[in-house]
């Protein structure tokens, strides 16, 4: 919860109202779990394409106890399953932290540039909505240069982040693995996010447009 809410918030003016503020919020955890669930996807392809490259006796990946990785690269994709895995091979759950962190971080970019969540898409909706950056002038160029000073920061370390939540909730062996936690936690604080920003518009009907062009 607390990731969830770290944020960088960017303060801007609505051109359509004079004195009317706000700001532009750069979430930590910028690409949500998106990445995390990515590189759980992939891992559990890496691990059915070596039982069936095993079964045609070709164990490229690494081989299988029954259903049980015991070696090669999809030993290292395993995952761990609590405490008592990590105690036992500390190097496999070192390995494995590590992988889930990097893939976390590659599907991180991935997702921010395929999801129009990058700088310069970003700059042309708050531009196209009436909103410029105090102290700046409206060029999309200068609205873009801003964001460049956050959001590949934030989608790098967010996404590492991410990626070290999951995995620390897979060594400890939480309810429905680390990614179970991240949805979870994901999927109710952004309920918990759209009932504010309702109450808020209720509160303050002049707000809706202005949240409307921001969200």
């Amino acid at each position: 919860v607390y990731a969830k809410r770290v944020r960088v918030e960017i303060p801007l003016s609505y051109g359509r109202f004079r004195g009317a503020r706000g700001r532009y919020p750069i979430k930590f955890i910028y690409a949500n779990v998106l990445p995390v669930i990515f590189a759980v996807i992939l891992m559990a392809n890496i691990q059915l394409w070596a039982k069936m490259l095993e079964s045609l006796g070709y164990p490229l990946l690494g081989t299988f106890a029954g259903n049980t990785p015991i070696s090669g690269i999809v030993l290292m994709v395993r995952r761990p399953f609590g405490i008592g895995d990590v105690f036992n091979d500390p190097m496999h759950a070192f390995i494995y932290t590590a992988i889930m962190v990097g893939l976390s971080m590659i599907f991180s970019v991935f997702w921010v540039e395929t999801a129009n969540m990058d700088s310069k898409t970003v700059a042309k909706q708050l531009q196209e909505g009436g909103m410029v950056i105090p102290g700046f002038r409206g060029d999309i160029r200068i609205i873009e240069k801003v964001l460049d000073r956050y959001i590949p920061a934030v989608t790098l370390m967010g996404g590492a982040v991410a990626g070290l939540l999951a995995a620390f909730g897979d060594l400890t062996g939480a309810l429905g693995g680390g990614m179970g936690v991240l949805l979870t936690v994901g999927i109710v604080y952004q309920l918990y996010e759209e009932m504010a920003k309702e109450q808020m518009m209720e509160l303050h009907p002049m707000l809706r447009g202005v949240i409307g062009d921001i969200f």
